[in-house]
């Protein structure tokens, strides 16, 4: 009895592990993604890209979408296989996965974007090694589903790139007093009338669209997340009191 008990245990020890799953709820992946467990302004994480690329809104939310599309691709393609990669090789096997896609990404846009390729440069390459990408990973889709994880790996990569896009845009119209510049680079030369002119006659603020114009910038983001998740935490408790006070 004890060896049939032992032969079945792999079996039994999987069965047990995909019932113990705990349930997904789609709301709770898409809030955390874009404000709970935001990667650029809660968990800190990708700050090269976050601080390098956003000189302009269409360079920090073009770097943000690639981000995104490579950890949905990664997550949904680690999620199906995550019951046969063994623990000791798993984070190798991530890194290939990761890199396969990031590769197929870089030359689809050297084919097709060939002129905002040249501008984010380095950095579409360097997302295998993003420290967000892995860590969803290893999170989130080695221990569910295929669609959650696709999902939640898209929302933290669409977050990131609100918060590359938000940033950019406000670097750009303090230090250039323009948005939306480069759009031409993803669009073609017919999309610079849509480039606006927010400051008109602005000669520029150099500090902006240097490194610490994006230092400074990413701290006020932050620090108003925070204060808006305090002023939230603030509103709910003081609600139960409202509450019994009005009834009778």
């Amino acid at each position: 009895m004890s060896e049939v008990n032992q032969e079945i245990t792999p079996e039994v020890a999987q069965q047990t592990e995909v019932k113990a799953q705990p349930k997904v709820f789609y709301s709770e992946i898409v809030e955390n993604g874009l404000w709970k467990q935001n990667p650029g302004l809660v968990q800190l994480l990708g700050l090269c890209p976050t601080l390098a690329m956003t000189v302009s809104l269409v360079n920090g939310f073009s770097l943000g979408v690639m981000t995104a599309l490579v950890m949905a691709a990664s997550n949904a393609s680690v999620a199906p296989i995550r019951q046969w990669v063994p623990t000791e090789i798993r984070i190798p096997v991530f890194i290939l996965i990761i890199a396969a896609l990031v590769t197929m990404i870089d030359l689809s846009m050297h084919a097709y974007l060939q002129s905002l390729h040249a501008v984010l440069g380095i950095f579409i390459p360097l997302i295998v090694t993003n420290c967000i990408v892995l860590a969803r990973v290893e999170a989130f889709a080695a221990k569910n589903p295929v669609v959650p994880s696709a999902l939640d790996g898209f929302m933290m990569g669409f977050g990131l790139a609100l918060v590359l896009a938000t940033l950019g845009g406000v670097r750009e119209i303090i230090g250039k007093g323009t948005l939306f510049s480069g759009i031409d680079l993803v669009f073609g030369p017919s999309a610079k009338s849509l480039v606006l002119n927010v400051i008109p006659d602005y000669q520029g603020f150099l500090l902006a669209i240097l490194p610490p114009g994006a230092f400074i910038g990413l701290a006020l983001l932050i620090a108003v997340r925070n204060w808006m998740a305090q002023r939230k935490v603030v509103r709910e408790a003081a609600a139960p009191t409202s509450a019994n006070l009005v009834a009778p």
